[in-house]
């Protein structure tokens, strides 16, 4: 059995915030990410999926330690990174990046292509062989970008251009692990695919790991080899994506998936669509018992009161005292 990249144990991120209660101040905590636990092998794609304000950001964040853990364990390439400060963990970025959601704010505007792609190398102290603007002109052209283009600014390219510039500079001192954040949400339909085509032939010629965090189930479907659906800070299910698209267990993946559209008009038609009633609690105050309890339609009293532990029902890890 081989050793994962990275492995996180019960992690948690609470963020204090307060409310006004008369003339006092009740002091509270907003629970984004509330004690997920899961392995991340080395050349691996793992789908973060969920409907938004489920954790999958501050998940993705706190792994890379750019925001401080309230508890849990995060080990990256055997080492125990939970607790290092931020000086400790400046040599182990060169093997932890990041691809932002928005490409147009990830960029400095006032800093050339080329700098802000050459920024890795010049705060990680690296010399390339051949120089950093040979390496820098390399790199633009394996993103699909014109190497001619190393003295424009960001303003000057379209949004998924900008976004092969962040692909690029995440790519720039070849990490381990990549955690894409949402990296095509923001993009037109007609390039995404050509971004995540990018990000999947890049994985399998560098053998990057990547968290791949999205709300897209069919992006998600096309390039992860496994996928981890969160509710209100908790990891639901996890299991290989061929397993979790063609039998999912929990009830919240199969009312997920229920809304994928489908390319065939007539069973698009005919299929059975599952609504869940209710908004998305607060995780300020998150439901007792399992999460999803207060919008599912296999609930019992047990879900009210038990959290389910993440067990494995068929080839899948499942939290759920009634999985499908």
């Amino acid at each position: 059995m081989s050793t994962p990249l990275l492995s996180v144990r019960n992690l948690q991120k609470y963020f204090p915030t307060s409310r006004n209660v008369g003339f006092r101040k009740e002091k509270l905590q907003v629970k984004a990410v509330d004690g997920i636990s899961f392995d991340l092998m080395k050349g691996e794609t793992l789908g973060l999926v969920g409907e938004s304000g489920c954790g999958k950001t501050t998940a993705g964040r706190t792994i890379l330690k750019l925001i401080e853990p309230t508890a849990g364990e995060i080990v990256f390439d055997g080492k125990d990174i939970t607790s290092l400060r931020p000086g400790l963990m400046t040599p182990l970025r060169a093997q932890m990046q990041i691809i932002f959601q928005d490409p147009f704010s990830a960029l400095n505007p006032r800093q050339t292509v080329g700098k802000i792609i050459a920024a890795p190398f010049e705060i990680q102290k690296v010399t390339p062989e051949g120089g950093v603007k040979k390496e820098v002109a390399a790199l633009m052209e394996r993103v699909g970008l014109n190497p001619e283009h190393y003295n424009r600014y960001p303003h000057e390219f379209s949004g998924g251009q900008r976004q092969r510039i962040g692909i690029a500079r995440a790519i720039a001192l070849k990490p381990k692990l990549i955690v894409a954040d949402e990296p095509v949400s923001a993009l037109d339909v007609s390039i995404q695919a050509q971004v995540i085509n990018l990000i999947d032939d890049l994985q399998k010629a560098d053998g990057i790991s990547i968290v791949f965090i999205a709300h897209d189930l069919s992006v998600v479907q096309h390039i992860s080899d496994r996928v981890a659906v969160m509710y209100l800070g908790k990891i639901m299910e996890i299991a290989k994506t061929e397993d979790l698209f063609a039998a999912p267990h929990h009830p919240y993946t199969t009312a997920l998936l229920s809304a994928v559209p489908q390319p065939d008009p007539r069973s698009e038609r005919t299929r059975e669509r599952i609504i869940l009633k209710g908004d998305l609690p607060s995780p300020i105050n998150p439901p007792a018992g399992c999460v999803f309890n207060t919008r599912c339609w296999k609930a019992q009293d047990i879900c009210r009161t038990k959290t389910p532990e993440l067990l494995t029902v068929g080839k899948s890890q499942v939290a759920c005292h009634f999985p499908e």
